[in-house]
C-alpha cells in the first residue's frame, strides 16, 4: 500500500511538472507598471530567452511556470527599463578621463580644478568640460589671461557645459593656427579690446585639434559610461552623434558581451558617415540600431549661439547663427529623405526650429511614418507649434530647470512663453521623447522625470514650479521615458513596456515615482537594473 501511494505521488508530481512551462526567471510581488496600451499594472511576470513570456498575478504566473530563479520584488515599484532619447554616452565615458568643471561657481574655481587635475594627471594637452558662466557671480565669458599665466606651454581647451563654446589658452590657439584674422562660418572667435579672448563659439571650436583617445581609452570610456547608466536604471541610450569607428567598436563590444547596454546610434553628419550608412541601409540587432542622422542647425542658448528670429534681449543686434547653411540643411534633408534614415536635428532657437520644421514639411510630403525628430525644440514661436503635428519633439526636461534662472534674460518675456513648452509640444504630436543630453545635464532619468513633472530644481525652486502649466503628467512622463522613446527609435514592438514577446528590460525602484511626494523623486534609488532578464548593476 505504501509503495502504491509513493508511486501515485511520484506520478502526480511528474504530471504536475509536465503541466508547468519552464521559465528562466519569475518576478513576484511586484508593483509593476507595464506601460502597455491600457497602462495596466501587474504583480508578476515570467522571462525566457531574454523576453517576457507572461505577465499577470502571482497566482497566475506561479501556477503556470516553473523556474530555478525567482525574484521577490517585495512590493517595490517595477518599470520597463528607462530609455534616454538624447544623450552622449560615449562622451560621458570620455569625460571620466578629463577634467570635470561642472558645478564651478567662478572662473577662479575653474582654474583651481585645472591646476589640481594637471598636478595629478600631468597630461600634454588638458581637456575637459562643464564650466558655465551663467552660474558665476560675474555672468560673462572668461578671458584667457590667467589661463596663459598658469599654463604658458601646455595647451588647454575646455568646453562649456553645453558643448557649444570652448575656452582655449594661447598655447592651444597657436597650435591651431588661429589669429585675429581667422574667419569661420557658423561660429565666432570672441574678441575684446582688439585681442582674442580665448572663447570659441560653435564651428570655431573645430580649429582646435584635441588629441584623439587611444582604442584602450575608448573601450574604457564605453565601459565607464555603461556602469553609470546601469546604476541609474537606463537600459537603452540614444547617442546623439557618433562616427563609424566608434559605432563599430560599440558593436564589437556588444558582440563579445563587454557591453550589454542597448544603443540607438545617431550617425554624425559628415561625408564619410553619410556615404557609408545611407548606402548600406539600416543596421539592426537586439543591442544596436543604426538608422538616424544627427544634424546641427544652430548652437546653444547659454552661449548665445541659438538662432533667433529677433535679436537677443540681452545682446542687441545679435541673432545667433546657423551652424550649417540653409542650403546645406535643405540638400541634406532631401538626401536623408530619399534613404531609409531618420533625421534628428538639433534646433534651439525659434528661427532654427522654424527653418527645420518647414524643411521637414517640404521633403517629407507623401512619405509615411518617418518619425523625424527635432532635438531640443527649446524656443518655439507660438505661431509655429502646429508644425509639430508631423514632427516628433525630442526634449530634455532638465534643460528647463537648468536654464530657468537666465533664459528669460536671453529671450524676453514674450518669447519665453514658447520655451521649454513640453506639454504644448505633447498636445501637437501626441507623444514626446524624453532624454537628458548628458553629460551636459546629469545622467539620472529620475532627474528627468522630476523636471518634467514638478518643474523645480533639486533645491525645490521655484516654489510653484517653472512655467508649471507646461509640466507633463506623471503618466505621460513615464511613457516619455519608456514606450514613446521606443517609438521614437522604431522599437515600440520590442521594448518600452512589460509585455509578452518584448525584451525583458526592467528596473526596480525603492519608491513608486507615480505616487510619492514629488520632492522625493530625485533621491529615489535604483535597487536593480535588468537587461534580457539579467541583473546588470
Amino acid at each position: 500500500m505504501k509503495k502504491t501511494f509513493i508511486t501515485l505521488l511520484s506520478i502526480g508530481i511528474l504530471f504536475s511538472c509536465k503541466k508547468q512551462e519552464k521559465a528562466d526567471v519569475i518576478v513576484i510581488n511586484a508593483n509593476a507598471y507595464t506601460v502597455n496600451p491600457s497602462f495596466d499594472k501587474a504583480e508578476s511576470f515570467a522571462i525566457k530567452d531574454g523576453k517576457f513570456i507572461a505577465v499577470g498575478s502571482n497566482k497566475e504566473i506561479q501556477n503556470k511556470y516553473a523556474t530555478l530563479k525567482t525574484i521577490d520584488a517585495k512590493n517595490k515599484a517595477v518599470y520597463p527599463g528607462f530609455i534616454d532619447a538624447h544623450c552622449h554616452f560615449y562622451g560621458l565615458g570620455l569625460q571620466q578621463q578629463k577634467v570635470d568643471l561642472t558645478g564651478t561657481k567662478s572662473y577662479d574655481e575653474v582654474l583651481n580644478r585645472l591646476v589640481a587635475f594637471q598636478k595629478e594627471k600631468n597630461t600634454s594637452f588638458i581637456t575637459g568640460r562643464g564650466w558655465d558662466q551663467n552660474d558665476w557671480e560675474v555672468k560673462e565669458f572668461p578671458t584667457k589671461e590667467k589661463l596663459d599665466k598658469l599654463f604658458p606651454k601646455i595647451p588647454v581647451a575646455v568646453r562649456r557645459i553645453d558643448g557649444h563654446a570652448m575656452l582655449a589658452n594661447q598655447a592651444a590657439i597657436d597650435l591651431a593656427g588661429i589669429t585675429l584674422d581667422s574667419k569661420v562660418n557658423g561660429g565666432e572667435f570672441l574678441k575684446k579690446d582688439g585681442k582674442l579672448t580665448g572663447v570659441l563659439i560653435d564651428n570655431a571650436m573645430n580649429f582646435i585639434k584635441v588629441p584623439k583617445p587611444s582604442k584602450k581609452e575608448q573601450i574604457q570610456a564605453l565601459k565607464d559610461a555603461q556602469k553609470i547608466c546601469f546604476d541609474l536604471g537606463l537600459t537603452t541610450v540614444d547617442d546623439a552623434g557618433l562616427d563609424k569607428q566608434v559605432i563599430e567598436l560599440v558593436d564589437s563590444l556588444q558582440q563579445t558581451g563587454d557591453l550589454k547596454i542597448r544603443m540607438y546610434a545617431m550617425i554624425s553628419n559628415n561625408k564619410e558617415n553619410l556615404d557609408y550608412y545611407l548606402n548600406k541601409g539600416i543596421i539592426k540587432n537586439d543591442r544596436l540600431n543604426v538608422r538616424s542622422v544627427k544634424v546641427y542647425s544652430d548652437g546653444a542658448l547659454g552661449s548665445r549661439g541659438a538662432t533667433l528670429k529677433d535679436e537677443y534681449s540681452d545682446k542687441k543686434g545679435h541673432f545667433g547663427a546657423l551652424v550649417n547653411s540653409y542650403n546645406d540643411l535643405q540638400s541634406l534633408a532631401k538626401r536623408i529623405a530619399d534613404s531609409e534614415y531618420q533625421m534628428n536635428t538639433h534646433a534651439i532657437g525659434d528661427s532654427a526650429n522654424y527653418v527645420m520644421l518647414k524643411t521637414y514639411d517640404e521633403v517629407l510630403k507623401n512619405k509615411k511614418d518617418r518619425r523625424w525628430r527635432i532635438e531640443h525644440a527649446q524656443i518655439v514661436d507660438l505661431n509655429d507649434f502646429h508644425h509639430f503635428k508631423n514632427v516628433l519633439p525630442s526634449i530634455q526636461p532638465t534643460h528647463a530647470t537648468s536654464d530657468m534662472y537666465w533664459a528669460e534674460d536671453r529671450v524676453g518675456s514674450e518669447r519665453i512663453k514658447g520655451a521649454y513648452a513640453y506639454n504644448d509640444l505633447l498636445k501637437q504630436y501626441g507623444k514626446v521623447a524624453l532624454g537628458t543630453d548628458f553629460p551636459i545635464e546629469n545622467v539620472s532619468p529620475l532627474y528627468t522625470y522630476y523636471a518634467a513633472t514638478i518643474r523645480k530644481d533639486l533645491k525645490g525652486y521655484p516654489e510653484k514650479g517653472f512655467q508649471s502649466h507646461n509640466a507633463l503628467s506623471r503618466k505621460d512622463a513615464l511613457k516619455g521615458m519608456t514606450i514613446w522613446n521606443a517609438y521614437a527609435n522604431f522599437e515600440e514592438n520590442e521594448k518600452g513596456s512589460i509585455e509578452v514577446g518584448k525584451l525583458a528590460d526592467f528596473i526596480i525602484l525603492e519608491n513608486d515615482i507615480m505616487t510619492i511626494d514629488g520632492n522625493k523623486i530625485p533621491n529615489t534609488k535604483v535597487i536593480a537594473t535588468y537587461v534580457n532578464g539579467e541583473k546588470v548593476n
